[in-house]
């Protein structure tokens, strides 16, 4: 029998979303800082930041309360490891973005399937176990690997560009919203949708701010652009961690 405990995940509010897209830029901006600019290579940067994310992974899992700071650290680590993951796939073993994205969506549906089959509910407001917190993460690193490759198939195959390709999925995910508000599809699915499309528009946008002028971006470069987005994500997660505390203290 699963251990049970209290569930370690954040509301699902507006701030999260923004949260969320926040860390799925920086984590697309990371990414290449390392295996790009600091020439690494895919490979490296991929071990270095999966090191990562087990480390945090391990933390969430140890922690006893819904902690701000140790979720969206774990976020961030599923971005940068998701982008280099995508980019070996795609770039250094050749797949191409197009059987990349195919491979993660496939495993990402076994994810959930399994998870459904083994704990009767996807909904995040329902991970009380420990054995529901593992399929959770799985999702989170296939979701956000799978949305990389989606965003390079749009920006660099798709003829949208990075400024197309990130305002394409806007419209989607702004067609998520209004189905949320005024049809009854499934939270769940919806849910889901909205996490995995929130990574392409991150990689999107990351590489509209990176990638030089002559090829559709603004130039701004991997090492300026993740400082500003790590700084507007500290923001954020810290109001949310003072939030937290001062509901514990009243509560």
């Amino acid at each position: 029998m699963s251990k049970v405990v209290l569930n370690k995940l954040p509301e699902i509010t507006i701030a999260f979303w923004i949260t969320k897209i926040c860390a799925t830029t920086l984590g697309e901006t990371g990414g290449d800082l390392l295996a790009q600019t600091l020439d690494l290579g895919y490979v490296l940067s991929s071990v270095i930041f999966l090191s990562l994310f087990f480390v945090a992974f391990f933390i969430q899992i140890s922690a006893k309360r819904y902690n701000p700071l140790i979720y969206w650290f774990v976020i961030i680590t599923t971005s940068t490891a998701g982008t280099t993951i995508s980019d070996l796939m795609d770039r250094t073993l050749a797949l191409g973005y197009a059987t990349g994205a195919s491979i993660l969506a496939l495993l990402l549906v076994c994810v959930l399937s399994v998870w459904k089959l083994s704990e009767k509910s996807l909904s995040v407001t329902s991970v009380r176990s420990v054995k529901a917190e593992r399929f959770y993460w799985a999702a989170i690193l296939v979701s956000n690997t799978l949305g990389t490759a989606l965003g390079d198939f749009l920006a660099d195959n798709s003829g949208l560009g990075f400024s197309g390709g990130a305002m394409l999925i806007g419209s989607l995910l702004l067609l998520i919203v209004l189905a949320h508000y005024f049809t009854r599809i499934s939270g769940v699915v919806l849910f889901w949708s909205a996490f995995v499309l929130t990574r392409p528009f991150g990689a999107t946008f990351g590489d509209y701010l990176t990638k030089p002028i002559d090829k559709g971006g603004l130039d701004v470069g991997t090492t300026l652009s993740s400082a500003l987005l790590f700084c507007v994500m500290a923001i954020l997660v810290w109001r949310e961690y003072k939030t937290v505390i001062g509901k514990e203290k009243t509560s």
